[in-house]
């Protein structure tokens, strides 16, 4: 991220503390230091971000299993997938 988005990015933030079992703690450091993670707040706001995947992932699976059903997905369905991502990519 450029130097200029950094200082934008971090002046939008707000602060949240929190307080951890010494056995969490020592745990979040220790992923901090062993991932690269340069503070402990960059690990945390990585796993707040993969559970609002997640949440977004289950939210869709949800929705798809609650359409109505369409053409089923079979052998022909997939080729005409593939000739529609091929003439993509030519145009």
């Amino acid at each position: 991220m450029p130097i200029f988005a950094n200082a934008a990015y971090r002046d939008a933030m707000s602060t949240m503390n929190i307080s951890l079992p010494e056995g969490l703690k020592h745990f979040v450091d220790e992923q901090v230091a062993g991932r690269g993670f340069g503070t402990s707040s960059e690990y945390v706001r990585e796993l707040i971000r993969k559970d609002q995947d997640r949440q977004r992932l289950r939210a869709l699976l949800i929705e798809g299993a609650s359409s109505p059903a369409t053409v089923p997905a079979d052998a022909g369905y997939f080729e005409r997938l593939r000739e529609r991502v091929r003439g993509a990519r030519k145009g």
